[in-house]
C-alpha cells in the first residue's frame, strides 16, 4: 500500500502559495500558469488556509464578487485538512471523500512538505491495482 511520501517522490514536493491579502484574481492567474487547480494560503510562514478553484466559484462568481477586489483570506478554507508522510493513499482517498476535499496539505512536523490531488491518489490508486491484477495473473498462468 502505497504511503503519502512515495506519492511525493514521485511528484515532487513544489506547493505553490499565496498570502492571505492576495487577490483572489491573483491567486486564479498563478494556477492558471502553474495548471494547478489549489494553493496553499501562507501567512508569515505558517499555512493558513488553502483556496482552491471550487472555493472561487462558490464564494466569488454565485455570490457575484468581483475577484480582483476580494482577498484570498476571505474565502479560502480554513483550517486546510491536511496529512502526514507516512498515511496510505488509501487513508487519503477516504480523507478526500469524508471531508470532500480535493487538495491535501502534506506535513512534517508541523510544516508544510507537499501537497497531494485527488489526481496523484486516483493515479497511485489504479497503478497498485495494476501491479495486484499482474501478480495475480502471472500467479494463475504459473
Amino acid at each position: 500500500m502505497s504511503k503519502v511520501r512515495e506519492l511525493l517522490e514521485d511528484k515532487g514536493t513544489e506547493v505553490w502559495s499565496v498570502a492571505p491579502t492576495d487577490s483572489v484574481y491573483d491567486a486564479l492567474a498563478l494556477m492558471a500558469e502553474k495548471n494547478i487547480g489549489a494553493v496553499v494560503v501562507m501567512d508569515q510562514g505558517r499555512m493558513s488556509g488553502i483556496l482552491s478553484e471550487r472555493d472561487f466559484t462558490r464564494e466569488v462568481v454565485l455570490e457575484g464578487r468581483d475577484a480582483s477586489d476580494t482577498q484570498v483570506g476571505s474565502i479560502m478554507s480554513s483550517p486546510p485538512v491536511c496529512v502526514g508522510l507516512d498515511q496510505t493513499v488509501e487513508e487519503c482517498m477516504a480523507l478526500m471523500t469524508d471531508k470532500r476535499v480535493r487538495h491535501l496539505p502534506v506535513l512534517e512536523d508541523n510544516q508544510l512538505v507537499g501537497l497531494v490531488s485527488i489526481g496523484d491518489v486516483v493515479k497511485a490508486t489504479i497503478a497498485e491495482q495494476k501491479f495486484t491484477i499482474e501478480q495475480l495473473e502471472r500467479y494463475i498462468t504459473s
